[in-house]
């Protein structure tokens, strides 16, 4: 069983201590210290974000269809950043899909113990017909969500290129992903609140991957 203590995300944040004492003024200013971090963090992974593009990009085809998988905010943030592509750069609603554990009432309301089939995240690619020509990035801040796991390790048996993003070195999930971001931010806020900055740091890595293809 993984210690949730060592994971960097769930680690307390020296900046929140007494911070419930504070006045509003003083909670935003640390929120705010703690969100000027994230830019820093991601372009150290440049070049790991650029080398997933490349990867991207040298197995594209007209059949190519980009596919960001997740669970909680970081499957939110997946069907956010594909549903702004049609209007912001013309494609099909089917050329960039976001899909979330749980379906799409998950959107909307957590859903509990959805993430933690590695089944359901075959079978939800197999259920959008998911090819070799595809690309699988799957996104979890914690790097071990078995939803994730799975829908990578099967985009990976069929031939698909595959990425992820996570906020964890090492993670389980950038050791089965053939191009992995490890962006690492460090402890939230929130202790684990990864809509925090780990949620911000996805979307600006998602940004670059949608605007960059």
């Amino acid at each position: 069983m993984i210690d949730l203590n060592k994971l960097s995300t769930e680690e307390n944040n020296p900046n929140s201590k007494d911070i419930e004492l504070q006045d509003s003024f003083e909670i935003i200013k640390r929120i705010n210290e703690e969100d000027k971090k994230v830019a820093f963090c991601v372009e150290k992974e440049l070049k790991s974000i650029s080398s997933l593009i490349d990867a991207i990009l040298s197995n594209y085809t007209k059949e190519t269809r980009i596919i960001y998988i997740g669970a909680g905010t970081s499957g939110r943030l997946g069907i956010l950043d594909a549903s702004e592509c049609p209007p912001t750069y013309g494609v099909s609603h089917e050329k960039v899909q976001g899909i979330i554990a749980g379906g799409n009432e998950a959107i909307f309301r957590a859903k509990e113990n959805a993430e933690d089939s590695t089944e359901l995240g075959k079978e939800d690619l197999i259920n959008i017909n998911l090819t070799k020509n595809d690309v699988v990035i799957g996104l979890a801040a914690s790097g071990r969500t078995p939803y994730v796991m799975g829908a990578v390790e099967y985009a990976n048996s069929i031939g698909a290129v595959t990425g992820s993003i996570t906020c964890s070195k090492n993670s389980d999930l950038s050791k089965v992903s053939q191009y992995p971001i490890e962006v690492i931010v460090g402890p939230e806020i929130v202790t684990g609140s990864t809509r925090m900055k780990a949620g911000t740091a996805q979307k600006m890595i998602l940004n670059m991957i949608s605007t960059a293809i």
